[in-house]
């Protein structure tokens, strides 16, 4: 039996069944994480879990960081009571090849973990100590694209940040107003210099984390919250900076197959985790071979030598074009693509989607004759051998557990940069009108939002802050054709829409495109597959 609740006592058998286990003194990395960490991150998900965890292990195996990291989680107070707490922060990663072997580590390198939210006051207070501790040298986030973001599609404050706002610092409840409070506790202990990253998944990440903590900032300073010495505080890029990244490695959400598997080797308390929020994790983390992070290297007070751990280090313009290669062009296109019209034709696997001819075709045409003509080389990573990459070896791997319905999630937060950046400079070119295949999946996505697949079968569409209000623009729609004047009524505010798509369709010329192919997708049961099956023949996708 092996008990990750108190694992130092098995070493023997976790050797014995091919564990890889941290080669520096526990004890003694947590003990000074928890004292006074180097490193806080800011979302304790998976993605953490399955990547930024093996960073720092890798990094405590060669001495080059001495001081675990704490993780800090301001949405699911489960994950902390339920993944961290019992397991002292440590969590058995498994990474699965596609030939089905799976490599074992057990990363020990984060040192504590808390629910950092007013609501938690003795947490809450010791995350203050963190960011008045001149020792911390930067902060990583993992709170996913849409935690940046405080409005809603017509522009106006969510009400919990029009809340923030009003209220000031004492009990902030949004995730970027907690972190600008603590900001404001940093530079209330000397102005203290930090480094910021975002490492979620979307291009210029630092420029919009930047903006949104600025945003919460300046709504304060005009309320008399803050001095204006505190805003010339944030927009000091050698006191607080905001490092671009790019990040990629599909980190789904925990195997069945993995606990099947931990527990033949001898493993205990391996179930799942299913919280009251929605958050599925487990006291280990699968994940994939292939991993980039690439970071702008702007650390003014200081950082551990990444490198040694794989991490690339550049230069902001570097950065950008990596993360604008990858985001708009050689993966996330194609993902969103695929999980939609996954959704729609009942997969609910993305590896078995890539046994399929259309989709396949379609996310072929998306990446290779769309998006390669217009992205630019970052030279450090090649941008066709990154799409062939991930088409011929990533997205088949039949042991990536992952799923159409989780990369659909929150799609009206994604689509303005997976979509509309190569929109943006089609339309510089005046060449939007060669687009085919980026208009077929916002097509799609809207078919989609419907709620009914290919085959006239209801679905529960994935979540997304935008579901109700997009679903109700669409009432009038239905399986079946119908005249052009009730699809343009019905999708004409969404298409024009510049919060959503990055600019108004129309006046980029593709929103007319898009209603025709909406139409065509509604004809009846099989009309999804059939109309991308009709594009790929008739404009050369293959």
């Amino acid at each position: 039996m092996i008990d990750l609740k108190d694992w130092q006592k098995s070493l023997t058998e976790l050797k014995q069944v091919g564990i890889a286990i941290p080669t520096y003194d526990v004890a003694e990395v947590k003990k000074k994480g928890k004292k006074s960490p180097v490193w806080l991150h800011f979302g304790g998900g998976n993605l953490y879990r399955g990547f930024h965890a093996e960073i720092a292990q890798r990094l405590a195996d060669t001495k080059e960081l001495t001081a675990g990291i704490v993780v800090c989680e301001t949405f699911d107070k489960q994950v902390i009571d339920k993944a961290y707490k019992p397991f002292h922060s440590d969590v058995i990663e498994v990474i699965m090849h596609d030939d089905g072997i799976l490599d074992k580590k057990l990363l020990a390198a984060t040192a504590d973990a808390f629910f950092c939210h007013p609501s938690e006051k003795e947490s809450f207070t010791q995350v203050v100590r963190y960011f008045e501790n001149p020792a911390l040298q930067f902060t990583t986030f993992t709170i996913t694209e849409k935690g940046y973001h405080l409005k809603d599609a017509a522009g106006k404050f969510f009400p919990v940040v029009e809340a923030d706002i009003q209220n000031g610092l004492k009990a902030p409840q949004h995730t970027i107003s907690i972190v600008t409070a603590l900001l404001h506790k940093r530079f209330l202990a000397g102005e203290l210099p930090i480094a910021m990253i975002s490492t979620d998944n979307f291009s210029q990440n630092g420029k919009r984390f930047q903006k949104s903590v600025l945003t919460i900032a300046q709504g304060w300073r005009e309320r008399g919250f803050v001095s204006q010495a505190f805003i010339e505080y944030l927009t000091d890029s050698e006191k607080v900076a905001f490092p671009w990244s790019m990040i990629d490695r599909i980190t789904p959400n925990p195997a069945k197959v993995v606990q099947t598997e931990l527990e033949k080797l001898g493993f205990v308390d391996m179930e799942m985790i299913h919280t009251e929020k929605h958050t599925n994790i487990a006291p280990f983390v699968n994940t994939e071979v292939v991993h980039y992070l690439v970071l702008e290297d702007h650390f003014p007070n200081g950082r551990p030598a990444l490198e040694k751990a794989g991490v690339i280090l550049a230069s902001q313009e570097i950065v950008d074009k990596a993360d604008v290669m990858k985001v708009t062009t050689c993966l996330n296109p194609l993902h969103t693509a695929m999980a939609i019209t996954g959704c729609l034709l009942g997969y609910q696997s993305i590896a078995a989607e890539m046994e399929d001819e259309e989709i396949v075709g379609l996310i072929k045409a998306i990446g290779y004759q769309e998006g390669l003509p217009v992205v630019e080389d970052p030279k450090i990573i090649d941008p066709k051998e990154f799409i062939d990459e991930v088409i011929e070896k990533r997205l088949p791997n039949p042991n990536i557990p992952d799923t159409p319905q989780r990369i659909a999630s929150d799609t009206s937060q994604k689509v303005a940069i997976r979509f509309g950046e190569t929109i943006k400079k089609y339309a510089e070119r005046s060449a939007t009108q060669s687009l085919v295949f980026i208009p077929v999946a916002i097509a799609a996505w809207l078919r989609y939002l419907l709620a009914i697949d290919d085959e006239g079968n209801t679905f529960v569409p994935s979540p997304d802050p935008l579901l109700t209000e997009l679903q109700e623009q669409l009432r009038r729609l239905h399986l079946g054709e119908q005249s052009a004047e009730v699809i343009h009524h019905s999708v004409a505010n969404i298409l024009a829409n510049e919060t959503i798509f990055g600019s108004n369709l129309y006046k980029v010329g593709l929103g007319e495109k898009i209603e025709q192919i909406v139409g065509e997708m509604l004809v009846g049961p099989g009309a999804v597959r059939k109309t991308i099956r009709t594009y790929l023949t008739n404009f050369g996708g293959k």
